[in-house]
Order: structure tokens, then sequence, then C-alpha cells
């Protein structure tokens, strides 16, 4: 339902008295709605905290960092065990301990495109042209009965993904893309609401994500968001595999 998946209380409402025709100007009242550029240009850093839900009642902690430019650790804990995907600008690591793996491994080719863009501070609206991205505004659409403009963004890498912005509050409620997952290709649907003030900048504090054709809901709930806390480089680097005691010279 729309008031459970949007939640904007407090959110500065901006008049509409006639809709955008561009990208650039959907583009732009979306960044004044959600707290305009230079808030958002003033948080250095972003940790989000809170549970996963998946079918079945399956559910864990997580926690993601961010730091700007690109940089993003995400843990994923259950059963007393922490899993670790990180990036650091440059290369992406893993910690699988639930495969009795202990050591950090590189990311997959499919992982590492995923991570990328989980490392896109911003995502990939703000500044989209500096990115190497592009969007364009291919009209209009409905979801569950509300009013939104849809927009075609096709990021650096090629991926191409789907936005709807409510026509209220120019704020995304959906996003559609396709994902490779172990070699074939899926789309995926994305929710999401509960948009919430951190540091001036309003940030959505649920997400809902599905594949297509599947009842299996995933969601992402966060307690707190906190901006520019401090984040230690080293939160992102690939920490050295530990040597098995007793080994000899």
């Amino acid at each position: 339902m729309r008031s459970v998946l949007l939640s904007l209380v407090g959110l500065a409402l901006i008049a509409a008295p006639a809709p955008a025709q561009t990208a650039d100007e959907i583009i732009a009242k979306y960044v004044k709605t959600v707290g305009g550029m230079e808030k958002i240009q003033a948080v250095s850093t972003l940790r989000r905290s809170g549970k996963f839900l998946g079918g079945g009642g399956f559910e864990a902690v997580v926690l993601q960092e961010n730091k700007r430019p690109n940089k993003v650790r995400e843990e994923f804990s259950l059963q007393g065990m922490t899993g670790v995907n990180a990036y650091d600008g440059k290369s992406g690591w893993k910690i699988e301990p639930w495969f009795g793996k202990k050591d950090p491994e590189a990311l997959s080719e499919e992982e590492m495109k995923q991570i990328v863009e989980d490392a896109d501070f911003d995502e990939p609206l703000v500044n989209y042209q500096k990115k190497g991205n592009k969007v364009e505004f291919v009209g209009m659409d409905q979801i569950e009965g509300t009013d939104v403009y849809k927009l075609k963004v096709t990021l650096a890498s090629g991926d191409v993904r789907y936005y709807y912005l409510d026509t209220d509050y120019y704020v995304p409620i959906k996003i559609e893309l396709k994902r490779m997952i172990r070699g074939a290709e899926q789309e995926f649907e994305t929710s999401l609401g509960d948009y919430k003030e951190v540091a001036g900048w309003y940030l959505p504090y649920a997400i809902e994500t599905h594949r297509k054709g599947s009842d299996d809901v995933q969601k992402f709930t966060y307690d707190k968001i906190e901006a520019n806390v401090p984040i230690d480089e080293g939160r992102f680097a690939k920490p050295e595999a530990k040597q098995p005691t007793g080994k000899e010279d």
C-alpha cells in the first residue's frame, strides 16, 4: 500500500502546477525536495543499520557504511556470524563465514557490478552527467494508483534502470532493473519508502526488492541512518588472510 511504502511525514512539499517535461527538470525538483545539492554534498559518510527480512521469516542484522566518493562496506549478521562485502574505490572483496570461509576473497564479476552501484554515494540521478550516466524522461505512468514520472537511466556500465518518481514529492518510489544472477539475466523491482531527514537530506528507511514473477520479497528496514560519522579507511581495505597457527618458516 502507498501509505506503507511511502511515509513522507515532514517532507517539504513542492507545488507542481504543470508536469515537468524534461528529465533535468524532474531531477532538479527531486534534488530540491530531498534537501538540495548543498545539503547532499555536505554529507561525507553514511552509516545505515537495521534488519533484513527474507522469505520464510528469515531475518538478519545489516550494516552499510558509505564514504565519499565511492567506498562501501556491507555487513550481514546471523547466527553469530558476520559476512562482509566491501569496495575501497578500486577493488572489492568479501568474507562468507557461513560457507566455512574466514579469509577475504575477491568478488565475482556479478558481485563487483553490484557493489560498484552500491558505492555510488548519491545514487545515479544526482550529478548523473558527471558519472557518465544518461537519463531520459519516457512519460507518465501509475504505481498502485499513484501518478509517477518514468525515467530511463542508462548507467555508465551500460545497465538500464527505470525510476518511477512520485509527481507530488518528486522522490523515487519504485525502481526496475535487470541483473545477471549466476549467468542468467533476471528482472527485479525495488520499492522505496519511509523517507526521513538525515542531516537535512531525506533518505528512504524502507526498501523492498523482489524478482519479477516471484512472491519472495526481501525487505531492508533501517532503524538508524547516521551522517558524517567517523569511518576509518581500513573498514574498506581488504584484510590480510590469517596465517595458519603452528606454520613453520
